[in-house]
């Protein structure tokens, strides 16, 4: 993700260009790509990574993989053609547009949908493998010991 926007990026350090593409979907697209998309799918990452050590529970791998899949196939149907519509001149912040913009904008909202739904299946998956699965009696929680072992260094010297 970071790297197409940083090549997009490469394009809007040419100052003629940043001219032209100023206000476009192009900036948009750029923008998405390095800062949105970098964050989320570190936020995910770093979920899936520190789920098992704070709950002591494991969530599902093929789950998360599906997520990924649903996320990664979402993001870029969503921004990947917006660097198209700014090519063509497609200004931001304008409710309405022309019929030639149709196709891009379409597929963007596809792609919105994708990510919505994978979206829904994380916070589905969360609930059903941390809230809803019984306790195991092995599980930190369940013998409340969690918040002894984190106040042991101020209590117990």
């Amino acid at each position: 993700m970071f790297t197409i926007g940083g090549l997009s990026g490469v394009v809007l350090a040419n100052a003629s260009l940043d001219i032209a593409f100023h206000d476009t979907y192009y900036v948009v697209a750029h923008f998405h790509y390095v800062l949105s998309m970098g964050a989320v799918f570190a936020f995910f990452a770093g979920f899936f990574y520190w789920i098992r050590k704070i709950t002591n529970r494991y969530y599902r791998f093929n789950s998360s993989g599906i997520i990924f899949a649903l996320l990664f196939t979402g993001v870029n149907i969503t921004f990947f053609p917006m660097h198209f519509l700014g090519l063509a001149g497609m200004p931001r912040r304008i409710p309405d547009y022309p019929d030639s913009f149709v196709f891009f904008n379409s597929m963007a909202s596809l792609g919105s949908f994708f990510t919505i739904i994978g979206v829904l299946f994380f916070l589905y998956k969360t609930y059903t493998d941390i809230v809803i699965d019984p306790y195991d009696i092995h599980t930190v929680f369940y013998k409340l010991g969690y918040f002894r072992t984190l106040m042991k260094g101020f209590y117990y010297k």
